[in-house]
């Protein structure tokens, strides 16, 4: 986060359109690869994603480019909802299909006790994250101790699973819905199922529906983007403020835009210190994030890049 006394401002306003595409991310590709495709087909030298999806899963990959860059995290801290298939009594190192079978077990499970397991899991929790993960332990990703053989101890972090349903079973493949906290790692999620289950259980698939506001319902693919061409994909793209839709909307003044674009406090009542507002100019004009602060303080966060170089696809 930007410190109050220099938000974010403008930045390289030569690098392509700004907004967020909503992407279908198909299987068999890392989420870094889709989005420098991505970048390549709206023709943006800035972008980022909004949170990773495994190779192996698809789904909703919300991209970001230009000035909707900046304000990226407010995804990234946002619930996320997916369908994802277990295949019980299967276990497998990596908790997914990326490792072989290790071992099997047989499946003696009935419908009543899966539904009883699946709202075990509900609700707030520690969950250990998987060795095959990226977070970082004394200086190194887990999984680079994982490709070296070497297993280490892992901090526990807090997560929810506000919720988990059974949609079908067929044969040992059981699927369900989630919808969950950031952070949480489906694939331990599906051998924690598995494991108290007794039969123990490893993911085979897995799609994400959504994440924070956004479906997949809204999702273009690949082919639609090339089929369409530069123009159509960029065209598809979603004004950054679109990131912002959960927080409350500050309108300013006149005066107040001024001072907020030159990253100068002004004074507005009510709300509560500590609350981020998205801010727009007179006429609509998303200027960027604020928060409020003591006395009725408006302090700026993160700033649209200010009229001047090139406008933004929206202006």
């Amino acid at each position: 986060m930007v410190s109050p006394q220099s938000p974010s401002g403008a930045g390289d306003r030569n690098a392509g359109p700004d907004g967020v595409l909503l992407l279908d991310k198909p299987a068999g590709i890392t989420s870094t690869r889709a989005l420098a495709k991505a970048k390549r087909l709206v023709g943006s030298l800035k972008g980022g994603h909004t949170g990773t999806l495994d190779p192996f899963a698809t789904g909703l990959l919300p991209l970001v480019f230009g000035e909707a860059t900046k304000f990226s995290r407010f995804l990234l801290d946002s619930r996320k909802s997916y369908r994802a298939t277990l295949r019980l009594g299967q276990e497998t190192a990596t908790g997914d299909t990326e490792s072989e079978v290790s071992s099997t077990r047989k499946v003696d499970v009935n419908s009543q006790q899966m539904d009883e397991v699946l709202r075990f899991f509900v609700g707030v929790q520690q969950q250990v994250p998987p060795m095959h993960s990226a977070v970082h332990v004394a200086g190194r990703r887990l999984y680079e101790y994982a490709r070296a053989g070497e297993e280490v101890e892992r901090p526990t972090r807090e997560v929810e699973i506000e919720e988990l349903h059974r949609i079908d079973m067929t044969g040992h493949d059981l699927l369900v819905s989630v919808t969950c906290s950031k952070g949480t790692y489906i694939r331990t999620l599906a051998q924690d199922i598995g494991a108290r289950l007794g039969c123990g259980a490893h993911l085979v698939a897995l799609r994400r529906t959504a994440v924070g506001g956004f479906a997949i319902s809204e999702a273009v693919t690949f082919e639609t983007l090339e089929a369409e061409g530069p123009a159509g994909a960029c065209a598809r793209l979603l004004p950054p403020e679109a990131l912002v839709s959960a927080l409350a909307r500050m309108d300013a003044s006149a005066e107040e835009a001024d001072h907020f674009s030159h990253g100068r406090v002004f004074v507005r009542g009510g709300g509560e210190p500590g609350e981020e507002v998205a801010v727009f100019a007179p006429g609509g004009r998303f200027m960027g994030v604020a928060r409020r602060a003591d006395a009725g303080q408006v302090v700026a966060l993160r700033l649209v890049a200010t009229q001047g170089a090139k406008a933004s696809v929206f202006a």
